[in-house]
């Protein structure tokens, strides 16, 4: 399964030769060549990277390489072998942590992943419908068409967290499988299917607002508890938001829906500490060139990050944070709480025979320490 999943995905990146292996400008100091995955191309994750290698390459002579890839593990997988350097990914940060959903594979199993920066910006998570489905509200979903991307089980759980906003699941709606994240806009924009999952700000949103079936987007109040109660027991890394930013959605219309830090830039722990901070401090200082290239990027700014979030952050980006002077006692003691958690989760999958058995281990170890387990 793991070979069927990269196969074809990304390619190894190399210094060229002659060339210096390190690029110093600005008190920064970089590697000559990086490299990212990211969702696929059009999605805003892919726009997002690309904005940021431009910015990247422009101020410090660097080439970042963006490698989209169309499944959550396919994303990650070569960042953790080496292959590639960061992920610019999303809420599969929290399934590969936990070793939940696609991680929950024999052959893959938890991953115990750093943040470097997430984006807290002014877009949002909810259904993206078809203007023309008379969709609006969560009950007017039953028994509509909605995409189901093959082998993006985040993207999969993210629609069942919005059907459980309303307390309905798939077994309420006609599934409809596509290929990847593209093809669902595809299948929305043709009138093959009523909802999809998405973020208000993917450039596929502006293509379907000028459709002959329009756009709309579904709202999650933050005043129905009840609701946001069944969602974030599904998708704990949801919190209401109102978004201004998408198709649609301004500061005069604005849409309440679902946000979380997306897409956060992330590696693996044993990536270089000072390369880290590096980019860390780069990101930071090259904000305005990346929103002047890409607006969605509002969010990366240091001052919308979310240190609380459910992932800890790499000991290098840490550091500069710190040195930024955002980083606080509180940020800390949650770090430590998030990596105590991954220790305790690759322990317990080091430690198994029968990795099939990781579920049910799992789900014991985090009881036995008094964790939750977000079943």
């Amino acid at each position: 399964m793991l070979k069927q999943m990269l196969m074809g995905t990304v390619t190894a990146v190399f210094v060229a030769a002659g060339l210096p292996a390190l690029s110093q400008t600005k008190d920064v100091e970089l590697p000559r060549n990086l490299s990212v995955t990211s969702y696929d191309v059009g999605a805003s994750s892919y726009n997002q990277a690309v904005a940021l290698g431009t910015a990247l390459g422009n101020a410090y002579d660097i080439s970042l390489r963006v490698l989209p890839a169309t499944s959550d593990v396919a994303r990650l997988l070569p960042v953790k072998q080496g292959r590639v350097d960061f992920g610019v990914i999303g809420s599969e940060s929290f399934n590969a942590a936990e070793g939940t959903e696609a991680f929950a594979d024999p052959s893959i199993g938890p991953q115990p992943l750093r943040l470097v920066i997430g984006s807290n910006s002014d877009n949002c998570f909810t259904l993206g419908l078809r203007g023309d489905a008379g969709i609006k509200s969560i009950q007017d979903i039953k028994g509509k068409r909605i995409a189901f991307v093959v082998g993006a089980p985040a993207l999969q759980s993210n629609v069942a967290a919005f059907l459980a906003f309303g307390g309905l699941t798939w077994d309420d709606v006609e599934k409809v499988d596509v290929a990847s994240f593209g093809a669902s806009w595809e299948a929305l924009i043709n009138g093959q299917v009523d909802a999809i999952t998405t973020l208000t700000t993917t450039s596929y949103s502006q293509q379907a607002a000028a459709s002959p079936g329009g756009l709309a987007w579904l709202p999650l109040p933050a005043e129905d508890k009840e609701g946001w109660a069944r969602l974030q027991a599904a998708k704990p890394q949801f919190s209401p938001r109102l978004a201004t930013l998408g198709a649609n959605i301004s500061k005069d219309t604005p849409l309440e829906c679902a946000g979380f830090p997306f897409p956060v830039l992330a590696t693996y722990p044993d990536r270089d500490e000072t390369v880290v901070y590096n980019l860390t401090k780069a990101v930071d200082d090259q904000y305005q060139a990346y929103v002047d290239i890409e607006p969605a990027m509002s969010g990366w700014r240091a001052d919308r990050q979310n240190f609380q979030w459910v992932i800890p952050y790499h000991a290098g980006a840490v550091a500069y944070w710190k040195d930024r002077g955002l980083w606080t006692d509180e940020a800390e003691a949650h770090n430590q709480k998030l990596v105590h958690r991954q220790d305790l989760l690759m322990k317990t999958w080091d430690g198994l025979d029968d990795k099939s058995k990781w579920p049910e281990a799992r789900v014991a170890a985090l009881k036995e320490a008094g964790l939750e387990t977000y079943e």
